[in-house]
């Protein structure tokens, strides 16, 4: 599977509650990668990316377990270490500042490679980078 996350400069994934991932141009861009494919996630994230065009939708509770080799899966609240092994790539897209986050990433990404890297303006920040991540010691 190949997650999607949305971070800040410290891993942070959420903070009071509130998710880091909503940008109309990140969604934009989620779309356009996983045009024709399928993108798993749960239906706290479906209230927002539950309707992406083109984009096969798939809402489980357990997504990250059900989800099979090269699919997406969009992240925001789950924790990722206990599926290590069954991620092939991080999207990772950053916002490039530090937010007073409480919910963080919780990967090590010392153990990833990161094997693409995309600049561009969002609508919530001025500058998102985009990478592409893959674990150490595996070839895209």
């Amino acid at each position: 599977m190949i997650v999607i996350v949305c971070l800040d400069m410290d891993c942070g994934m959420g903070f009071g509650n509130r998710r880091q991932s909503r940008d109309r141009a990140v969604t934009e861009r989620i779309t356009e990668i996983c045009k024709g494919k399928r993108l798993w996630m749960d239906s706290y994230s479906a209230g927002i990316y539950g309707e992406l065009c083109g984009v096969e939708i798939q809402v489980c509770e357990r997504f990250l377990e059900n989800a099979k080799a090269g699919e997406f899966c969009l992240v925001e609240r789950q924790s990722l270490n206990e599926f290590f092994w069954r991620i092939e790539g991080i999207l990772a897209f950053w916002w490039n500042r530090k937010y007073p986050a409480d919910l963080f990433l919780g990967l090590d990404l010392e153990k990833w490679d990161k094997v693409r890297t995309k600049e561009f303006s969002g609508s919530s920040h001025e500058k998102i980078t985009e990478e592409f991540l893959i674990r150490k010691g595996v070839t895209e």
